[in-house]
């Protein structure tokens, strides 16, 4: 069986590829593929298949497709592009004749009113109309989103956001990655939604206070209105645009629009997902 990793080169991709050679899927059964095939080398000398993809070069997806059974779509990182890359692999997929397409699509696609969430909702349309068999990986936030942030946070002393008192379920990209690889391996999953977040949501709150446990520095929770919070992001650096959508998601956020309860996470890793609080000291042991 030929299960091809789209994004391999990118953090939840490779620990997709991890997640599958742990699982003892043959290295020769899996096609890792991304842009810069070089950061594949360490997969290449395990006996992966390493090819190289760009969802904007049709020619380069029927390459990397080719011989596909099994297909694991990454969402593409250049938002406002991604519509149509999506849909150039979810056509060579279809022609190659697949037997299912996974898709990373984001929590509570059909209900949320987020921005961030457009070009996947449109994504999944196309692949209801494709007739490529598929399942939907509904991701939830990535706890990476802030324990990334961790010396920044530090730095100034408190989280800012437009968040409210709203909760996030979020997990960390490596259980998001175990969940993929579980689907990859299963049969009977076409048609499939997995809603997938941590077992406990939080608050910006709750994260200030954890950070505050794990460190013994005070951190707080600044609650803004979604512009000043946007000018805010604008002000250290983040392009405008995309600052825009951080804020628009922050709202999404108040509104419980990335609150997940199914426990689908959990189901499909056979295990408690990792909680903020594991993540959070892990985080500050190594900042």
């Amino acid at each position: 069986m030929s299960i091809v990793v789209t994004g391999a080169t990118g953090q939840l991709g490779r620990h997709v590829v991890e997640a599958l050679l742990e699982r003892n899927v043959p290295a020769g059964d899996i096609v890792a593929t991304g842009r810069s095939i070089e950061k594949l080398a360490d997969f290449a000398a395990q006996g992966v298949d390493v090819r190289a993809i760009d969802y904007a070069d049709a020619a380069s997806v029927a390459a990397a497709l080719q011989g596909a059974r099994r297909v694991l779509l990454i969402s593409g990182s250049e938002v406002g592009q991604r519509v149509e890359q999506h849909r150039t692999v979810i056509e060579v997929a279809k022609a190659e004749g697949v037997e299912l397409l996974a898709y990373t699509s984001i929590a509570n696609a059909d209900t949320t009113g987020m921005k961030l969430a457009a070009e996947h909702k449109e994504t999944e349309a196309i692949l209801r109309e494709s007739g490529v068999p598929f399942v939907l990986l509904r991701n939830g936030w990535y706890l990476e989103n802030y324990t990334e942030q961790l010396p920044g946070t530090l730095a100034q002393g408190a989280i800012a956001g437009s968040a409210g008192d709203g909760k996030v379920s979020g997990a960390a990209r490596v259980d998001y990655a175990h969940a993929a690889a579980a689907v990859l391996v299963a049969e009977g999953q076409a048609g499939k939604v997995y809603e997938l977040g941590g077992d406990e949501a939080f608050t910006m709150a709750d994260l200030a206070a954890e950070i505050t446990a794990a460190t013994g520095k005070d951190i707080s929770y600044n609650n803004l209105p979604a512009e000043d919070y946007a000018g805010l992001l604008k002000g250290v650096g983040v392009p405008e645009a995309f600052a825009e959508i951080l804020a628009d998601s922050d709202l999404g956020i108040a509104r419980g629009d990335l609150l997940v309860s199914t426990g689908d996470l959990r189901t499909l890793i056979g295990r408690p997902a990792m909680s903020l609080a594991q993540a959070v000291r892990s985080a500050a042991a190594s900042a």
